[in-house]
């Protein structure tokens, strides 16, 4: 049986943040506009990525985003607390990794949306890919989770 992707899992993932639904990323159906999402998760994704990194700035990312999706499960109103976690997926590239999103209204267990990433290591200078830092590859692992457990 697939898993139900309208409940969180036990599991804690390792970066948590709050957002506040503002008026703006409404849409004509007076809620959360599908797009709002993918800023949240830009931020989540540099709230779990600059401090492996040990940078406090995103300009000093060295990575690249592949791939960009994300699922809806139900609306989010005006004013809602949105809380949205990040965390890795296994498995791991040589080069690239996946990161797994989820939103839930606060208070619920309720998902709302999960969202994927397929970031790339990538060097700036050379203008190209690079494999995964064995520091930053060994912080995955801590982190990673099942991919199947959380309806991708």
């Amino acid at each position: 049986m697939p898993p139900d992707p309208g409940k969180e899992k036990d599991r804690p993932w390792p970066v948590r943040r709050t957002f506040y639904v503002p008026y703006h990323d409404l849409d004509v159906l007076n809620h959360l506009n599908h797009a709002a999402y993918f800023p949240l998760m830009e931020t989540l994704r540099c709230d779990y990525y600059l401090p492996i990194l040990g940078a406090p700035d995103p300009t000093h990312l060295d990575i690249i985003i592949a791939e960009a999706t994300c699922r809806y499960f139900a609306p989010v109103p005006y004013g809602a607390e949105l809380v949205g976690e990040v965390a890795p997926a296994a498995p791991l590239g040589r080069t690239s990794f996946t990161l797994l999103y989820r939103f839930r209204r606060a208070g619920t267990e309720t998902v709302t949306a999960r969202g994927r990433t397929v970031v790339v290591c990538y060097d700036y200078a050379k203008s190209e890919k690079r494999a995964i830092p064995a520091d930053r590859r060994k912080r995955f692992e801590r982190d990673l989770v099942d991919p199947s457990t959380e309806g991708w």
